[in-house]
């Protein structure tokens, strides 16, 4: 199978599945490459079996500034967050109107990722280029928590899938870090990179298991137990690693999107590379796995397209 979707005059930013529906996609995108501009949220329907390979739009939302990041509610299936060039975070209500029923604007630059508790699904967190991560609560008018440890953009910061108040999060000051929501501090820091880290994920079956993605083109494992050097150092994208996903499915396998283009596939236990897609013709940004269609992938690029396919390592 492979579908294709246009954003037109919209670039991909970041995809990701419903946790409740397997035909249901959101898009984050921007005009311009986020540079200057809107953003427009897309959420699209993906046929299944005799109509696998149709993408339908079903909603669009309109935004003011580039969108960066989304991800759906754990609690409500019909609604999402998106993390805006603006510094602000809105909730969106996919069977309402055409505005977001909550809008936060504490972030003094660029929201860059948002992410949902898995565990306790009360809480997502946003990381932003003014260093900061705050802790949020779809019922509260003011974040409930802010994090200050990095010392440059924090550009993820993503919810363990087996602890319901821990956390790490990755930046441009080469870092990654893991944090406890009952403390204000880190309680770990690790030298990851030699150059920005722009992308981390959990492990969804080992629960020391965080892989991360950098601009000096590498993607890393680390045993958060022995910090000291990576597990597996995993080499073949030709620039940075924009993202990194780890499948819902399988622990050994994890997906990576780069600026060369392509999204791989990753044996993590052995480091091999098990899959090039490169049918994109800029940067590859965002990448999620279905949940319930264990075989499925989506991309999202610049170049005013998603990709929804079964990579060949897979059939």
């Amino acid at each position: 199978m492979f579908a294709k979707h246009r954003t037109t005059g919209y670039n991909g930013y970041a995809v990701q599945w419903s946790p409740f529906f397997e035909h249901k996609l959101a898009v984050a995108t921007a005009s311009n490459f986020g540079l200057v501009g809107n953003g427009r949220l897309h959420i699209l329907n993906v046929g299944a079996g005799p109509s696998g390979g149709v993408i339908n739009t079903e909603r669009v939302f309109d935004t003011q500034d580039g969108l960066f990041d989304v991800c759906w509610s754990e609690v409500n299936e019909n609604q999402l967050v998106t993390a805006s060039g603006d510094g602000s975070i809105k909730l969106w209500d996919t069977t309402l109107t055409d505005f977001p029923i909550q809008n936060w604007h504490e972030h003094q630059r660029e929201v860059f990722s948002v992410n949902w508790n898995l565990v306790r699904k009360d809480s997502f967190l946003s990381a932003s280029w003014d260093n900061t991560i705050k802790l949020w609560s779809q019922n509260s008018p003011q974040s409930l928590q802010t994090f200050k440890g990095h010392s440059h953009c924090v550009y993820a910061a993503m919810w363990s899938p087996h602890s319901p108040s821990l956390f790490a999060s990755c930046s441009g000051d080469h870092t990654v870090k893991l944090w406890d929501t009952n403390s204000p501090a880190p309680v770990q820091t690790i030298l990851a990179h030699g150059n920005e880290v722009l992308t981390l994920d959990w492990n969804k079956y080992q629960d020391h298991t965080v892989v991360t993605g950098s601009v000096d083109h590498t993607i890393k494992v680390w045993d958060l137990r022995r910090p000291d050097r990576e597990l597996n150092c995993l080499r073949g994208h030709e620039y940075a690693v924009r993202k990194v996903k780890c499948s819902p499915h399988s622990g050994s396998l994890v997906a990576s999107t780069s600026y060369d283009m392509t999204m791989r596939m990753w044996d993590i236990t052995t480091g091999d590379m098990i899959e090039i897609h490169d049918a994109h013709t800029e940067f590859v940004l965002g990448v999620d796995f279905n949940l319930y269609r264990d075989r499925e992938i989506a991309t999202c690029a610049w170049d005013e397209s998603v990709h929804v396919f079964t990579p060949r390592c897979l059939m």
